[in-house]
């Protein structure tokens, strides 16, 4: 239950539990020696120190380190796309590039199975945090078309995921002086997130429409 226990507390929002879960499953994942899981709780601990660019990097890249070469690959690619993130975060782009190369050859190494808690990484993921990436580092050219060309094969059932993903092409179309298009794009996302629990997605729309709102745009 602990898994799914501290991703509910961080998208309800509850930030403070959310880290203590997260501390919690390291400290637990240390007692039982099991490096791929301890990378993992401090991937978790770097996502959410988004608010601190250095910080992030450092414990984002401390959980590659502690996770090692020899995990599955679709561990390894997990800790190095949230390692990318940030360093996106950060504004570092080449280092961007480089955890995303990275996360990309690890995924299509060949080896042991994938845990369950890790067996949802796959080509589409990977490509979604590539366009949030570049979304971030404020590269329009390089994020819209990878997030347009995964996102339009991306199921509305999981509209929690893809309310959230939406907000970062939008920003992107933004960029890209696509005013009208990055509007569109956000009111998908508004009407995707209507029926979700977690506040992430309603936050990135709030975020989002805000910097809108100069060219007249607002959430209906």
């Amino acid at each position: 239950m602990l898994p799914t226990n501290r991703r509910s507390a961080f998208d309800a929002g509850w930030q403070e539990r959310a880290r203590k879960l997260y501390e919690l499953s390291r400290e637990a994942a240390t007692e039982a020696r099991d490096d791929a899981l301890t990378g993992n709780a401090l991937a978790f601990l770097a996502y959410q120190r988004q608010g601190s660019a250095t910080d992030a990097v450092e414990i984002a890249a401390a959980s590659v380190a502690r996770a090692g070469p020899a995990v599955p690959g679709a561990v390894r690619a997990l800790l190095l796309e949230r390692l990318a993130w940030a360093y996106a975060i950060a504004g570092e782009p080449r280092e961007t590039e480089r955890a995303l190369d990275a996360a990309h050859e690890a995924l299509a190494r060949e080896g042991q199975p994938s845990p369950d808690w890790a067996a949802w990484v796959d080509a589409s993921e990977l490509q979604i945090m590539t366009g949030r990436c570049w979304a971030q580092l404020r590269q329009p050219g390089r994020a819209i078309p990878v997030l347009e060309n995964v996102l339009s094969a991306y199921p509305d059932l999981w509209g929690r995921d893809k309310a959230l993903y939406l907000t970062w092409l939008a920003e992107a179309y933004r960029d890209a002086g696509e005013v009208e298009q990055a509007a569109a794009v956000l009111s998908e996302a508004q009407a995707l997130s209507a029926d979700v629990a977690s506040v992430r997605p309603r936050q990135r729309i709030t975020d989002v429409a805000a910097t809108l709102a100069p060219y007249g745009f607002s959430l209906s």
